[in-house]
C-alpha cells in the first residue's frame, strides 16, 4: 500500500538521566518534552477486489442527425478486451466530434480509470455524468467510477458527496471500499467525527480492513486516546504486516502512553516501542526510521544499542543537529564520553541556538575533566536559556575546576 504524506516531524523524546562519576556532582539534564503532533503517513484507498471497475456502458449507435463516428461499438469492445489506451483514444474522438454523447464520455473515463489516468478520467466522467442528469438518466456506475476517480486523483471536496450517495442507497447494502472512500474523504476534509463512522462501518463487515484500522488509529492518537491508537494500530498491523506507517504512529503511540505513565506499565510501553521500531526499521530502513527506533531504544534505557543504531545515521555529512544530539545523549548514558562529545561537538556547529546540546556538551566535558571546555559550554547554553537554574548551578559548580 503506497502511503503519501508529508515528512515527520522528529520527536526528541528522550529522558536524560544523570550518571555516577568521581568528578563533581552533577545536575540532571532536563526532560526534552515530545511533540504533540504527528505529521505522518496516509495510505492511498484500497484498490477495489474487482478485475475491473463497474461498468454498464453500452454500445451507441448514431441516433437521427448525429454523424457516423458517433457509433461507440468499437471502442466499448477495446474496453472489453482491455486495451484500455486505444479504447480511450477512440472514445474520445468520438466525444469531440458529438459532444453529447454519453457513452463516448463514460467509455473514456472508465479506461482512463484503468489506466490510473486519475485527473483524465474525473474529467470525462463528470462529463457523463452531467449529459446523463441532463437526461434524467443518472447511472450509478458513473457515479462511483466517478466518486472512485476523484479519491483517486485526491479531490475529495467533489468526491465526498458522490460517495454519500454510492454508500446511502435504499435497499443496497454499502460496498466496504466505497465506506473506505467515504471516510477517507471525510477524514480528508476536516470531519473527522464523519470519518470514524465510516471506518467502523467498514471494519464491522470486514474486520481486517488495514487501511480502515490504520485510520481509526490515527484518529485516536491525535486526540491523544494513546490506548485507542494502540488497540487499533495493532490490529492493522496484524492485518497488514507490511503497513509501515502503522507500524511508525504504533511507536510513536507507546512512546507517548510510556511517557504519561511511570514503573512497569511504562517500562513495558518502551519495550514494546522498540520492537515497533525494530520491524519498523525492517520494512523501511530510512533515516527517519532509524531515528526513531534509536529513541524507542533511549527511553527503555538500552543506550549502548541506541548508539549503534544512530551512528551510521549520524556518520552522514548531512545528519541533523537534532539527531546529533540524540547519539551524543546516548553516549553519554553508555559512558562513553569521547564519543559523546565528538557527536555532541558536531551537533552543536549544526544547531548552535539549542541550549540542551550545551548542556550535554558540558557534562561530557566535565566527567571528562575538561572542565575549561565545560565551564564554556555551560556558559553558551546559560545564554540561551538566562532563565535556566540547571545551568547556572554548572557554572558555579565547575568554575573553581576551570580556574585552577
Amino acid at each position: 500500500m503506497n502511503m503519501k504524506f508529508p515528512n515527520l516531524v522528529l520527536l526528541l523524546m528522550v529522558i536524560c538521566f544523570g550518571c555516577s562519576t568521581s568528578a563533581p556532582a552533577q545536575s540532571r539534564p532536563r526532560r526534552v518534552k515530545p511533540a504533540d503532533t504527528l505529521l505522518g503517513p496516509e495510505p492511498q484507498p484500497t484498490k477495489t477486489d474487482k478485475n475491473a471497475p463497474l461498468l454498464d456502458v453500452q454500445p451507441a449507435k448514431p441516433v437521427g442527425s448525429a454523424p457516423v463516428s458517433s457509433d461507440t461499438t468499437h471502442a466499448f469492445q477495446l474496453f472489453q478486451n482491455k486495451q484500455y489506451a486505444a479504447a480511450a483514444k477512440e472514445a474520445k474522438e468520438i466525444a469531440a466530434s458529438d459532444p453529447a454523447n454519453t457513452e463516448a464520455w463514460k467509455i473514456a473515463g472508465f479506461s482512463e480509470l484503468s489506466l490510473k489516468q486519475y485527473l483524465d478520467a474525473s474529467a470525462d466522467l463528470q462529463k457523463a455524468l452531467q449529459l446523463q442528469r441532463a437526461a434524467n438518466k443518472e447511472d450509478s456506475h458513473t457515479v462511483d467510477a466517478l466518486a472512485e476517480s476523484y479519491v483517486l486523483a485526491e479531490d475529495y471536496e467533489r468526491a465526498l458527496p458522490l460517495l454519500v450517495t454510492a454508500t446511502t442507497r435504499a435497499g443496497s447494502t454499502p460496498d466496504s471500499t466505497f465506506l473506505y472512500y467515504r471516510g477517507l474523504a471525510e477524514f480528508k476534509t476536516g470531519k473527522t467525527a464523519q470519518a470514524e463512522k465510516s471506518f467502523n462501518s467498514v471494519i464491522k463487515s470486514d474486520p481486517k480492513n488495514s487501511a480502515s484500522l490504520f485510520y481509526l488509529g490515527r484518529i485516536a492518537y491525535e486526540r491523544k486516546d494513546m490506548d485507542g491508537a494502540i488497540i487499533m494500530l495493532n490490529r492493522a498491523t496484524a492485518s497488514d504486516a507490511r503497513l509501515v506507517d502503522a507500524w511508525t504512529l504504533l511507536t510513536y503511540a507507546y512512546l507517548n502512553r510510556g511517557a504519561a505513565t511511570n514503573g512497569p506499565k511504562s517500562d513495558a510501553d518502551f519495550l514494546a516501542a522498540v520492537r515497533s521500531g525494530e520491524t519498523l526499521t525492517r520494512l523501511r530502513p530510512e533515516d527517519n526510521s532509524v531515528i526513531l527506533y534509536g529513541q524507542a531504544l533511549m527511553r527503555a534505557q538500552q543506550y549502548a544499542r541506541a548508539a549503534t543504531v544512530l551512528e551510521p545515521v549520524a556518520a552522514k555529512p548531512d545528519a541533523k543537529g537534532a539527531t546529533l544530539y540524540l547519539l551524543g545523549v546516548a553516549q553519554s548514558r553508555a559512558k562513553n564520553f569521547p564519543k559523546a562529545i565528538t557527536a555532541l561537538e558536531r551537533a552543536a556547529s549544526k544547531s548552535s541556538d539549542d541550549p540542551n546540546i550545551y548542556r550535554e556538551l558540558g557534562y561530557a566535558y566535565e566527567v571528562s575533566k575538561q572542565y575549561a571546555k565545560a565551564l564554556a559550554a555551560y556558559e553558551k547554553g546559560g545564554a540561551l536559556a538566562p532563565n535556566d537554574t540547571d545551568f547556572k548551578e554548572s557554572i558555579d559548580r565547575v568554575k573553581p575546576f576551570a580556574k585552577s
